[in-house]
């Protein structure tokens, strides 16, 4: 029981972080209608910047939303600067987006070498609570409170602002909108810039769980991949879901049926494309 009870925090916590990963992803992939292949460079680069800032003695949450702010300038740039020059060329950004994740990873390993990174957790979060004569890992929490209070200023953003309203409009219809008068382009540039940013935040308070090493971009970008097709695109109620099964299926599968832990996690993504291609939450058509 206890074995379960400690997977299951994992699978929540590892949720979460997947949840800061893909939220943006979701958005991006439902404006822009192409996977970004450096989705998880954002991921990795932000985790590796927010360790050199704890390293030289910069404050952890200072660190993750000066990592954040950082990753979420140089995804507005490639986006204002490169990608909006291949506007409705999808094979074209597809294969830029590749490009910089080969050139990030590249660059990281000489920057940050080989060897894994691990920051301590911080202090003041370190230790556990005990809940009925269990202990559960006081840092794995906050991870979960601090994914579900983005998620509902995500849902509040999106939901309940003009803002999002231009955003919901550009995810169903990006044709309609700019016929209405919204600046769909600028969408994408705040919306990329708000996924690589939340990339890298969830890097940074993942990297005491997750350590950063090179490669890292590649483990966590197909788990992406998949939460976005699970919830569907464009969809916050899909991404928080999608994570959180994902996050389960992930360390149940490694943890209980290793030589299978891949056919767990792939299996759900293939039966939702073959039987609902627009995901559990998203709409169909656009």
């Amino acid at each position: 029981m206890a074995l379960w009870l400690t997977l299951a925090v994992n699978s929540i916590a590892l949720g979460g972080l997947l949840f800061l990963l893909s939220a943006g992803f979701s958005l991006i992939f439902g404006l822009m209608r192409i996977p970004n292949l450096m989705h998880g460079s954002f991921f990795m680069l932000g985790a590796y910047f927010g360790v050199t800032l704890l390293w030289q003695g910069v404050n952890f949450w200072a660190a993750a939303l000066i990592s954040a702010a950082a990753m979420a300038v140089i995804g507005g740039l490639i986006e204002r600067f490169l990608l909006r020059r291949l506007a409705g060329e999808q094979l074209p950004q597809v294969l830029l987006t590749l490009g910089f994740a080969l050139i990030i990873g590249d660059i990281s390993l000489m920057l940050w070498t080989g060897d894994p990174w691990q920051p301590a957790t911080p202090a003041h979060l370190q230790g556990a609570v005990q809940v009925a004569g269990l202990f559960f890992p006081v840092y794995r929490l906050v991870i979960v409170m601090v994914a579900v209070v983005i998620a509902a200023a995500l849902w509040l953003m999106v939901d309940w602002t003009r803002l999002g309203a231009m955003i919901r409009a550009g995810v169903d219809d990006p044709a309609i909108a700019r016929v209405v008068g919204i600046k769909v382009s600028q969408l994408f540039t705040l919306i990329f810039a708000l996924g690589a940013g939340l990339a890298a935040f969830g890097g940074v308070i993942g990297s005491p769980v997750l350590s950063v090493y090179p490669g890292l971009d590649a483990e966590m970008l197909p788990l992406a991949l998949i939460v976005v097709i699970l919830g569907g695109t464009g969809s916050l109620l899909g991404t928080l879901v999608g994570s959180f099964l994902i996050g389960f299926l992930y360390n149940f599968g490694q943890a209980r049926f290793p030589d299978l832990a891949y056919v767990i996690l792939f299996l759900p993504m293939l039966l939702v494309l073959v039987l609902r291609p627009q995901g559990l939450f998203g709409k169909g058509g656009s």
